[in-house]
C-alpha cells in the first residue's frame, strides 16, 4: 500500500456526503491523521465544518479485521447514552466512492493525552483524569445492550475461550517467525482458560488513554474513540487491557508507567483503580486477575504481529508499523513474568 492508495477522491466523496449528511457543503479538503494503526483516519473540512472519516485500508486483509461497519453500529447505539461518543453521520459500504468501506462522524474538539504520565498537566490534575477513565469504563460495562439494540453484537459462549481461539488464529495467519515466548504463553493460556461466569457487557476492546478525547478545560471525557474491536464480552478483558497498557515502558509506540512513581505523579495504583471500578459496578473481589492480565498481553502481542505483517505486505496505514515486530516477544515475556510472579 502506497501513500497514493490512501488518497481520497474529494470530488466523488463530496458528492456522496452532500447526499447523505444534512448541511454538508463543499469545497472539501482533508488531512490524514498520523495515528490509527489499523483503519486510516482523516480530518475532513467542508463549508466551515469539520468531520472525521475512518475507512478500511485497501489491499488484502485478515478475516474479520478492520470492521468499520461494527464501529459505526456501536457509535449509533451509544450516541446519547452515558457513554460519550462522536456523532455518527453515515456508513458507506459502496467501495466505489473512495476504494473501501468508510464512515463519517463528528469531529470532537478537545485534548488527547498520549502519555499516561500526563506531563502537560499539573500533578494535582492527574488523579481526576484516571478517575474519569475508570468512571467511563464502568458506565460502558453497565450499558443495557438490549435497550440500545446491541444484544446480538457478540457471540454466545465463553468469551475468553472464543477470544483465545480467534487471536491464536490471527497470530498464526500473521506469523513471520517462531517466537518461543509466544508459544509458551499460548500454551499457558490454553491450560488456564477460566470457566464462563456469565458476565457479559459491551466492551471496547482497546480501552487506553489515547483513545479518549477530554474536554479542553476539565477532566471530562467527551468522546471514546476507536471502536473497531468492540463486542459483547467479559468486562475484565477491558479492565485487564487498560491496566496492561499502564504497565508498559514509558517510552515506545504505546507509552505506559513502568518504573514510574505513581504516588508521586498523583496517579492511582492498579489496585486502587480496580477497587474504584468494582465500587462503581458493585462487584466483589476479582478472581483470575493473572489470567486477565496475561491474556491482555497476548492479545496485544497478536495485534502487534498483525500490524507488522501488514507492513511487510505493504498494507499498513502508519509509518511506524515495521517497528511493531520488536514488540511481540517482549509483550509475551511480560505476561510470562506476571504468571511466574503470581505462582511464587
Amino acid at each position: 500500500m502506497t501513500s497514493s492508495d490512501l488518497e481520497l477522491d474529494t470530488e466523488r466523496l463530496s458528492t456522496y456526503l452532500g447526499r447523505h449528511i444534512e448541511g454538508f457543503a463543499g469545497p472539501l479538503s482533508y488531512q490524514k491523521f498520523s495515528g490509527g494503526q489499523s483503519n486510516p483516519t482523516y480530518l475532513l473540512k467542508a463549508g466551515g465544518s469539520k468531520y472525521v472519516l475512518r475507512r478500511k485500508p485497501p489491499g488484502d486483509l485478515l478475516p474479520s479485521a478492520h470492521a468499520v461497519d461494527r464501529e459505526y453500529r456501536v457509535l449509533k447505539a451509544l450516541h446519547g447514552t452515558a457513554v460519550p461518543v462522536a456523532k455518527p453521520y453515515v456508513l458507506c459500504e459502496d467501495t466505489e466512492v473512495i476504494g473501501s468501506m468508510f464512515y463519517v462522524m463528528s469531529f470532537q474538539e478537545g485534548r488527547i493525552f498520549w502519555n499516561p504520565a500526563l506531563p502537560e498537566l499539573d500533578v494535582a490534575d492527574h488523579h481526576p483524569v484516571f478517575d474519569e477513565m475508570i468512571r467511563v469504563l464502568a458506565a460502558l460495562h453497565s450499558v443495557d445492550t438490549g435497550a440500545v439494540g446491541l444484544s446480538d453484537f457478540g457471540k454466545p459462549g465463553n468469551y475468553f475461550q472464543r477470544q483465545y481461539s480467534r487471536w491464536t488464529k490471527q497470530y498464526r495467519a500473521a506469523e513471520t517467525s517462531n517466537l518461543p515466548e509466544m508459544e509458551q504463553l499460548m500454551g499457558w493460556l490454553s491450560r488456564n482458560l477460566p470457566d464462563g461466569d456469565g458476565s457479559v457487557s459491551l466492551i471496547h476492546g482497546d480501552f487506553r488513554i489515547d483513545n479518549f478525547i477530554f474536554a479542553s478545560d476539565a477532566p471530562q471525557i467527551t468522546a471514546v474513540l476507536d471502536w473497531e474491536l468492540s463486542t459483547l464480552g467479559h468486562p475484565m478483558a477491558d479492565l485487564g487491557y487498560f491496566c496492561v497498557c499502564l504497565r508498559l515502558p514509558p517510552t515506545g509506540l504505546i507509552r505506559g508507567l513502568q518504573g514510574l512513581d505513581r504516588a508521586a505523579l498523583n496517579i492511582p495504583s492498579e489496585a486502587e483503580m480496580i477497587e474504584r471500578y468494582c465500587s462503581l459496578r458493585d462487584l466483589p473481589e476479582i478472581e483470575n486477575w493473572t489470567f486477565y492480565l496475561a491474556f491482555s498481553f497476548f492479545r496485544m502481542a497478536a495485534i502487534a504481529q498483525g500490524v507488522y505483517s501488514r507492513a511487510l505486505a505493504g498494507n499498513a496505514s502508519n509509518e511506524n508499523a515495521m517497528a511493531f515486530k520488536g514488540l511481540v516477544a517482549p509483550l509475551a515475556q511480560m505476561a510470562l513474568d506476571e504468571i511466574a510472579a503470581a505462582t511464587h
